[in-house]
This record gives structure tokens, sequence and C-alpha cells, in this order.
């Protein structure tokens, strides 16, 4: 009876692993041509962006363009609304005078690349251990529940969409979420952290940018300053003492 259920029970797990797995392949690395995502779809960048782009590229050798692919994906996503379609992709590669398929391989393996539609708003959970710990799962759920999304959906109207985040690197203020803004294009693209954040603040900070609102970014918690203790410093009140003797070698 155990050995069945066991059987049976390892069965389920390879069944999911497999399925998983196939879902993670398709999204992360294969493209399926679509009516608003194939190579025909004439895209360029903005006049705008073609100034940023000769500033970007003289950060580099000339005959080392291709080290700028990732700046350049970076901005053809803030103009495309928040995701690279493959056409802009393409556009990258004939900037930086390399293989379409060389400029794949960089939007295919960095997360941040988004190659599906985004809201304007996107909002992105950290996940990692301290975050996870303090309550990211609930964080996430309370978003997805005000919004009436899942995790990647985008909102009906196009405003919102939620995904997860591995560290952002701000692991003192846990649980946090950032926000990508792409309501204004390139020109106005902001990233910004909101940390310290419970439940509750999340859905307020929604429906602030949902209001055309700037949420005040940064800890939410107002008995922090930045990523000091709650309550104010307890330890480094006065300036350091300097060591006794500044001539180390007389020392």
């Amino acid at each position: 009876m155990l050995a069945r259920l066991a059987a049976n029970r390892l069965a389920g797990i390879r069944q999911s692993v497999r399925q998983t797995s196939r879902c993670f392949s398709t999204a992360f690395n294969y493209h399926v041509d679509s009516p608003d995502n194939n190579p025909d779809l004439p895209w360029e960048f903005s006049e705008t962006n073609k100034k940023k782009i000769a500033e970007i590229l003289s950060h580099y050798p000339s005959n080392y363009k291709q080290s700028a692919v990732i700046p350049l994906l970076d901005l053809a996503q803030q103009q495309h609304g928040g995701w690279l379609p493959v056409s802009a992709m393409n556009a990258v590669a004939k900037v930086v005078e390399v293989a379409p398929i060389r400029v794949y391989e960089v939007a295919t393996f960095y997360s941040m690349f988004n190659r599906a539609k985004v809201g304007k708003y996107h909002l992105l959970v950290c996940g990692t251990t301290p975050c996870m710990i303090r309550g990211s799962r609930e964080i996430e759920d309370a978003l997805l529940k005000h919004l009436g999304v899942k995790r990647n959906e985008v909102t009906k109207d196009g405003l919102f969409s939620v995904g997860e985040m591995e560290c952002m690197g701000c692991c003192v203020n846990a649980p946090m979420i950032t926000v990508a803004d792409y309501s204004n294009g390139s020109e106005g693209y902001t990233y910004n952290y909101y940390e310290d954040v419970t439940p509750k603040r999340v859905v307020e900070i929604v429906e602030m940018l949902r209001r055309g609102e700037k949420p005040p970014h940064g800890t939410q918690n107002p008995g922090r300053i930045r990523c000091g203790p709650e309550g104010g410093n307890t330890t480094l009140l006065s300036e350091p003492k300097p060591p006794p003797c500044r001539d180390l070698d007389a020392c």
C-alpha cells in the first residue's frame, strides 16, 4: 500500500517537473511569430533615442560596438512600452553590426528583458529568501488578488502586471517590490524601489499609480530613515575617532 502511494507520488512529481520545464523553456527560450511580434513588423528607434544610441556607443571602442547590446536592449524596451518584440532585437543587431542571434542570446538570458507584453506599471516582487521570510508571498498574493490577474498577466486596462524578481539587493529593508514605469516611454522611464512594504501598503501604491500620483519610493516604514534601524541609530552616533598615529610607518 505504502509502496503504491509512494510510486504514485513520484509519478506525479515527475509529471509536474516535465510540464514545468516545458512551460519555462517555451517562455524563455523560444519565439513563435504572432501578429504583434514577428520579424516582418517595422521597428526603429525614435529620433530622440537615436541620439541616446550615439552617446551609448561613444563609451565603447568602435570595433566593440557589440558591447553596447545590453544598454541598447534596455533602451528599446523602454521605447516599446516595457517589452522587446523580435523586430526590436533585430534593430539592435543592426546598430551593433552583429547577427541577430547574438542579440537573441542576450535577451533570452537576462530576466530583466521582457519578451511578452507587460503593463505600463510592471510590478516586480522580490522572491529571494530574506524577502520570503519577511512575507513576500503575502505581498504578491495581495497584488494579484487586488488586480485580478495571475503572475505575468496584464490587467485588462493595460496598466499593471506583476512578476517576480530575484534579489534586489536591499535585504535589510525586506520585503520589497520595484515598479518599472513605462507609462511615459523612454523619456519618462523610472525604476523605483519600495521597501518595508505590507500587503495593505502595496495595494495603496497601486491605487496611487492608477491615479497618476508618484508614491514616495524607498522605505515605506515611517519609523526608518533609508536603511537605518527603526527608531534611529543606536551606534555610531558621533564622528569616529582618528587613529592615534597617522604616520603608520612610525607607529
